[in-house]
């Protein structure tokens, strides 16, 4: 089983497309390629922590059968766009606006928000994020795990770190 972290999908938000420069013609087609992108990337039995902001303007059932397509088991913390429809979706596996684990022997802190501060921060804790797509530039063991940062799909920390390792040089 694998761990997956996401935010800021923002499923069925006309506004997402613009406002974040997102490269899809339609809400349709930006929905179906996170749809998409999600299944190729998490499997039946893997997590994944949805770091806020689901989805807006869907309907409650809409929003259902939207999570429940999804693959894995998920998480949500929620973030500012997530409202009492979102929060009580039969698919979500927990709710909560914070939440810290370990997972593989690291301390990971999960909020919406990004963090000044946090919970053993000088003890090698992580904290993940979304809220900022992108914008915000990250302070050392912080990162964004939104949509528009990481191709529109969920990631693992082992891919969230590879990315900040500095290339290899050859021979």
């Amino acid at each position: 089983m694998a761990v997956f972290f996401t935010s800021d999908t923002h499923f069925g938000h006309a506004g997402a497309i613009s406002r974040f420069r997102r490269p899809f013609a339609s809400v349709a087609d930006m929905d179906e390629a996170m749809v998409a992108n999600w299944n190729a990337t998490v499997g039946p039995d893997d997590a994944v922590w949805h770091l806020g902001d689901f989805a807006l303007h869907r309907k409650p059932d809409d929003m259902a059968a939207l999570l429940e397509g999804l693959r894995g088991t998920k998480h949500l913390i929620t973030g500012n766009n997530d409202g009492p429809a979102t929060l009580s979706l039969p698919g979500w596996a927990s709710v909560q606006p914070y939440a810290e684990l370990v997972l593989d022997e690291r301390r990971l802190v999960l909020c919406h928000y990004a963090f000044r501060t946090w919970n053993g921060m000088y003890k090698g804790a992580l904290n993940l994020h979304g809220h900022s797509h992108g914008q915000l530039k990250g302070m050392p063991r912080q990162f964004d795990v939104g949509v528009d940062v990481w191709g529109f799909r969920p990631v693992t920390v082992e891919t969230i770190l590879a990315s900040r390792q500095p290339a290899k040089k050859r021979d």
